[in-house]
């Protein structure tokens, strides 16, 4: 699960390339009060892994399930790009590059 603040931008982004890889299942979600889907315990507990844009993700989501501590990765993308700007898929694909590494999904990213 990707996570960012209102699930407008930079989530949603993350949600929609890594959607289109193989043996990945992907939702997004925000924290912020009118966030477009929220981020539920659920959502949470249904998530292997998630992915936060920023530190003030994560503390949201340890407020909701603070056993989801093991579950969190920061992606340290701050706030300043709009939905699928060319270099917020550069980096979340930079960002992402460990992770992916480990499922060898990196070269199957579009």
């Amino acid at each position: 699960m990707f996570v960012c603040g209102r699930n407008v931008d930079r989530s949603p982004t993350a949600e929609e390339m890594f959607r289109k890889v193989e043996g990945f299942e992907v939702k997004s979600a925000g924290v912020s009060f009118g966030a477009t889907v929220p981020v539920t315990r659920e959502l949470i507990n249904w998530a292997d892994k998630v992915f936060v844009m920023e530190h003030k993700h994560e503390k949201a989501i340890l407020k909701i399930d603070p056993s989801a501590w093991q579950k969190i990765e920061v992606l340290n993308i701050p706030n300043r790009f709009y939905k699928n700007q060319p270099e917020l898929k550069v980096l979340l694909k930079e960002r992402m590059q460990p992770y992916l590494k480990r499922y060898k999904l990196l070269n199957k990213l579009r």
